[in-house]
């Protein structure tokens, strides 16, 4: 190389011109999750966001996960393999990996973490959830207006406020629709077993149950339903589109990706900052499902107008008048209920049957 041409690459060099940019390493973006890629609801769900951060963002992240990770001290083992491992931002996705998140986060103050459900931050700690009472207020309307036994059985997993939330707004909806009916309640005591779902779902069938409503995340309670015949459900979490259009009529589908997208984005900006984040229709984190032929074309313009006024804001699923199950007073006509109270929620309204477990 001549001295014309050393001297010409240097200057080139020196203006950033010649020597390409040196690439970053990509963003190392890990997810924890209670159950199975493959449950067909709440982490399959989940999963679909990882996938759509892979797909926005291509080689500038990098997403490992681990699945089916118990709530206690399992996840904090594996919380904390993933922080030794690189990851720069963590999402929980599951409400009992709240102190596992906050414990290992304290060890790792450099790495970022997100947990879906929970109520506890730190300066590396997010939160963000999703009103899905708002569709369980939709399913309830539905789920009044289709019943003629007049009982609908509800499959909870565990009585936290998220779930408590879900069973009084469904209720609350279907007994505005049609007054006769009734509830009844079983505790799975799962977020994911398809055998104990089943068997649920199964014996609330046998107690006169032609509704099942769902909060726990395989499909196994529409399975119990399609063998059972003339009873009709709603996919949880995910549009379970495989049982339409009966028994699956509806669904919750809860929408992840856009959220994820965002703050890995955010982490890249090195923008990211704590924050607790609680978004519905309005927003897009909670979607309803095709509403299909099964439901009648009266029923089924009902819950997409009520769906409409949820997303606009000008009706929340619980206004008042409203009464807890003890009979005293809670929301006054018109009163609509503030998020700390639904965020802690721990009663039933008036009307439900049986105690909450403990």
């Amino acid at each position: 190389m001549n001295r014309l041409t050393t001297l010409l690459t240097g200057a080139l060099v020196a203006a950033g011109l010649a020597a390409p940019a040196l690439a970053q390493d990509p963003v190392k973006v890990g997810f924890v999750f209670v159950g199975p890629v493959g449950d067909g609801g709440w982490t399959y769900e989940h999963n679909q966001g990882r996938l759509a951060v892979e797909q926005h963002f291509g080689d500038q992240v990098e997403t490992v996960f681990q699945e089916s990770v118990p709530e206690g001290a399992d996840a904090e083992r594996v919380l904390t393999q993933m922080a030794l491992s690189g990851a720069d931002l963590i999402f929980t996705t599951s409400f009992g990996y709240m102190d596992p998140t906050i414990n290992v986060a304290a060890k790792f103050p450099n790495v970022k973490f997100e947990h879906a459900t929970g109520y506890k931050t730190a300066d590396n700690v997010s939160t963000y959830s999703a009103r899905f009472y708002e569709g369980r207020a939709i399913q309830g309307h539905i789920a009044g207006k289709m019943t003629e036994s007049n009982i609908i059985g509800y499959i909870g997993s565990f009585p936290i406020p998220e779930v408590i939330r879900g069973i009084n707004a469904a209720f609350i909806h279907a007994r505005k629709a049609n007054p006769e009916v009734e509830f009844k309640i079983v505790w799975a005591n799962t977020w994911y077993d398809p055998a104990r779902e089943a068997d649920a779902a199964t014996a609330l069938i046998e107690q006169g149950a032609d509704v099942i409503l769902q909060h726990t995340d395989s499909t196994a309670p529409l399975s119990a339903a399609e063998k059972a015949g003339g009873v009709i459900g709603f996919g949880q979490a995910s549009d379970m589109a495989q049982y339409k259009p009966s028994p699956r009529v509806s669904s919750i589908i809860d929408n992840w990706a856009p959220y994820y997208i965002d703050r890995v984005q955010a982490v890249m900006d090195g923008t990211w900052e704590s924050q607790q984040v609680w978004h519905g229709i309005d927003e897009g984190m909670v979607e309803i499902g095709e509403i299909t032929d099964a439901v009648p074309e009266d029923v089924a313009n009902e819950a997409r107008a009520l769906m409409d006024s949820i997303a606009s804001g000008t009706y929340h699923p619980f206004t008042g008048p409203l009464t807890k199950q003890d009979g005293s007073a809670w929301l006054a006509e018109g009163e609509v209920a503030d998020d700390g109270t639904l965020a802690g929620m721990n009663f039933y309204v008036e009307g439900l049957t049986g105690a909450i477990p403990n």
